[in-house]
């Protein structure tokens, strides 16, 4: 998946009087952009296991995903053209709320997404990589190859990796068309009266006939596919007109996209069968083989290691350029900020954040599982910045800014707030990882705590506007 630079990003968040970035995208540019950000492992992974949970209406949960996401992302315009050198979630927690456990918490949390989505991503390359190349591979032999996959990631991040606008332009077209090609597929296949499109209103009930929580338990999963707009604010800085242009283009590109997740479900459904569509973790390579069985399948397959390779490696840049931000600003312990002499690139922390994607890899596995969890984290920290951005309309700036109507943050910190409860029929195993993962962060955090006591630091508050980049991608 396409993404925002990390090293721009992180120039975004100087603290000088100007940009430090020159602002030379367009709406055009900005618009690809954002809907790059949003495709990636979610719809190529998890497409079958939403059809799994819900039946044949498979495209409504990422509509519900999208409606919540939309409310969200009216949260995110304010606060991004509020504080346009904003870090983040981190950023706007510190700045509504200024308590210290708080907003690490939203920060570490932020950094566990990258990696469980980033461990998403790896099970995701490794079963498509397995049928693109006739490989076969078992349920070990998928985490061996996730494994590997994640080291290489790892080496990748450690030898240092700049991005480009013209490379994030080029993989976003890429994984689009992936995408398209099932689109296309699905079409045609129902132009000459193939597959059965009856299915797409089928919706599988509970044993008292309830529709309402198998749709629920669906978009829990599904809202992975949506996240990576919030990252996208990032790129407000490079805009040239970020207050004109950014609001609509970023609305203009959840909807784009929310488009093509319709028609992609409904070329899926149509073509194959919602049980077969949740078995293994390659549900659209069915969908081409079923709807096209001269295409070559190890086309479709590569392209989808492509998209899932490009999320894996951004959202590990982004984790570990996090811990070394943290780290730095004395809220995680001092090894974690060490920088290699001679690659220049942050070792230690990319070892940390790598040893979690393997034990994420290893112990939890399955990608509903890891893609559930990476949902959960933002929900969590969605519900904040839903909250802070009501609780900042008391801290008056002296620009003009974008403004939301008062009732979209509080239907977002409602809905985000909902989706993340036990009572959506999340599988436990989610607040489990995702205890585990905050509670690692707490136990650094107070360690932290008595280094910085040793060595007369008095403040454990992150520097909120030089952590880094504000989150994960699909």
């Amino acid at each position: 998946m396409a993404d925002v630079p990390v090293n721009a990003s992180t120039a975004a968040l100087s603290t000088g009087a100007e940009p430090s970035l020159h602002r030379v995208m367009g709406p055009w540019l900005l618009l690809l952009f954002i809907v790059g950000d949003i495709l990636g492992t979610g719809i190529y992974a998890l497409t079958g296991q939403v059809a799994k949970q819900v039946g044949g209406v498979v495209w409504l949960p990422f509509v519900i995903a999208f409606v919540v996401a939309l409310v969200t992302a009216f949260s995110y315009l304010e606060l991004v053209t509020k504080y346009p050198r904003a870090a983040g979630a981190a950023l706007y927690t510190h700045k509504a709320f200024g308590i210290h456990i708080v907003t690490f918490i939203v920060a570490f949390a932020v950094m566990c997404s990258g990696i469980t989505s980033a461990s998403t991503a790896s099970r995701a390359f490794a079963a498509n990589m397995s049928n693109a190349m006739g490989l076969n591979l078992t349920g070990v032999g998928i985490t061996v190859t996730g494994l590997v996959f994640m080291a290489v990631v790892a080496a990748i991040n450690f030898r240092g990796v700049g991005e480009s606008v013209k490379a994030n332009v080029i993989l976003t077209c890429v994984e689009l068309t992936g995408l398209l090609i099932i689109i296309t597929i699905g079409l045609w296949a129902i132009g000459l009266g193939q597959g059965d499109v009856s299915r797409v209103v089928q919706v599988r009930s509970t044993p008292d006939g309830s529709m309402f929580w198998p749709v629920i338990a669906a978009t829990t999963l599904a809202f992975f596919a949506m996240v990576g707009f919030e990252d996208s604010v990032n790129m407000a800085e490079e805009c040239k007109d970020p207050t004109r242009h950014f609001p609509k283009v970023l609305l203009a590109g959840l909807m784009i996209t929310c488009l093509i997740y319709v028609l992609v479900s409904v070329s899926a459904i149509t073509l194959v069968a919602p049980e077969q569509l949740g078995e293994g973790e390659t549900p659209l390579l069915k969908v081409v083989q079923q709807g096209a069985p001269n295409f070559p399948v190890w086309i479709f397959g590569f392209i989808t290691m492509f998209a899932v390779a490009n999320t894996a490696l951004i959202n590990m840049l982004m984790a570990s350029r996090l811990v070394y931000g943290m780290s730095r600003e004395h809220v995680l312990p001092p090894p974690l900020g060490k920088v290699h002499q001679t690659r220049r690139t942050p070792y230690i922390a990319i070892g940390f954040t790598t040893v979690l994607a393997f034990a994420l890899i290893t112990f939890v596995g399955e990608v509903p599982a890891l893609g559930g969890t990476t949902a959960l984290l933002l929900l969590c920290v969605f519900t904040v910045v839903n909250v802070a951005v009501l609780v900042l309309r008391r801290d008056p700036v002296g620009h003009e800014h974008f403004r939301t109507p008062t009732i979209l943050p509080i239907l977002g910190a409602l809905f985000c707030a909902f989706l993340a409860g036990p009572w959506t029929g999340r599988d436990p195993v989610q607040y489990r990882v995702a205890g585990v993962l905050i509670g690692i962060g707490v136990v650094l955090w107070l360690l932290t705590i008595m280094i910085n006591r040793r060595a007369g630091i008095n403040t454990v508050a992150p520097d909120t506007e030089h952590l880094g980049r504000g989150g994960p991608v699909n």
